[in-house]
């Protein structure tokens, strides 16, 4: 897996800073989560393929995670886009848009799919043979999700040093990876241990968008490979947590710690701060493992 961080500030965009949005790259697709402002022009900047792009998920209906959405759409039709897009978000989410495209007299040549959420808890929204993703109810001011990507197991790995040696015919190979007992040329039962290695572990990712500290996601979350935890306060502000529902730096840390993730990554911001190892610091108080976001890092896990 590798993520592109395009935007993780929260609130309003500024010159230097853009609100959240992210790319997943994971088994062949390109996933787009969140689209804050400015998401097409930071797909530009970092060279990310908008063809590529076929699924898009929305967490809430707040201005910095969703109002470069529209413009996205228009874009794709621009450039003469024929592949069907399919969007993730909450219900309203649909109406809003082809309200937009209404109103300018706008329309799209391709087929746009909304799959509308109203669930409280979580469910699985997207499935094919490589990758699963299912809903992590939130608690914000808004019915909020975030998203949790999983890879399936992949293939059994061929020794083929020892596949040769069993004198194995070619038209078994794909029976072995699938972890099948084959028969070789001498009719004899080869074990598929034996000729085989484990696949590669399978990697998750865990996307927490706007959310007050809630213990209820650490089952859905538990041991994931990468947690992204939204940070919006330090420790000194913590006491506005509460009133806006949103998380700090040690509140994050603290989740990740009780789901015994293999790391944590920070990010939502609030501008008010200058340095964002501040946040790391407070973190590492609780939970070792932190990386910070920041617009234009990528991650790879």
């Amino acid at each position: 897996m590798k993520l592109n961080i395009l935007g993780c500030y929260a609130a309003t965009p500024r010159e230097f800073t853009n609100p959240t949005s992210q790319v997943l790259e994971v088994r062949g697709h390109l996933f787009l989560i969140d689209c804050g402002e400015g998401t097409q022009v930071q797909l530009r900047k970092y060279k990310i393929k908008f063809a590529r792009i076929k699924h898009i998920f929305i967490s809430h209906l707040h201005g910095d995670h969703f109002y470069g959405l529209i413009g996205l759409i228009s874009t794709f039709r621009l450039l003469g886009r024929d592949a069907d897009l399919h969007i993730y978000g909450p219900k309203g989410l649909k109406d809003a848009m082809f309200f937009l495209l209404k109103i300018g007299n706008s329309s799209v040549n391709y087929q746009l799919i909304f799959h509308e959420l109203t669930s409280e808890k979580s469910e699985l929204i997207f499935e094919d043979d490589k990758v699963t993703v299912h809903t992590i109810p939130l608690n914000h001011r808004v019915y909020t999700n975030g998203f949790l990507f999983q890879e399936k197991p992949g293939d059994r790995k061929l020794d083929i040093n020892k596949v040769m040696d069993y004198d194995i015919e070619q038209c078994y190979y794909q029976n072995i990876k699938l972890g099948k007992d084959v028969l070789n040329k001498k009719g004899e039962i080869v074990k598929n241990e034996w000729i085989t290695t484990a696949p590669a572990t399978p990697k998750s990712y865990a996307f927490c968008s706007d959310t007050m500290y809630e213990e209820s996601i650490i089952p859905i979350i538990k041991g994931v490979s990468l947690l992204y935890h939204e940070s919006t306060f330090l420790e000194e502000h913590e006491y506005l947590c509460e009133k806006t529902k949103h998380s700090s730096a040690k509140q994050a840390a603290t989740i990740a710690k009780k789901a015994q993730v293999q790391q944590l990554l920070l990010g939502h911001y609030s501008t008010r701060y200058k340095n964002l190892e501040e946040f790391k610091d407070e973190a590492n108080t609780i939970f070792e493992k932190v990386w910070l976001a920041d617009d234009g890092k990528s991650f790879d896990f």
